[in-house]
């Protein structure tokens, strides 16, 4: 089953409460997404520990309902 962008942006912001979230259904079937998070949690962290911080809000859907997420992070 597909997620929805809010599905994503949703369980983003529950792990990484101050985040700003864009997301874009990139062929519109609910399956390939690009995210960019924006947060100063991310201030000092790799870009690597970022996107961990982003996979790791997601709960294990990643490559299950969800199966591709082009990401994009930055500290504010």
């Amino acid at each position: 089953m597909a997620m929805t962008k809010d599905n994503i942006e949703e369980l983003i912001k529950q792990s990484i409460p101050d985040a700003k979230v864009t997301i874009e259904d990139l062929r519109g079937d609910g399956d390939h997404y690009s995210a960019i998070v924006v947060s100063k949690s991310f201030d000092g962290k790799s870009m690597i520990q970022q996107h961990k911080m982003v996979y790791e809000s997601l709960k294990g859907k990643m490559g299950n309902e969800l199966h591709a997420l082009e990401l994009k992070t930055k500290s504010e």
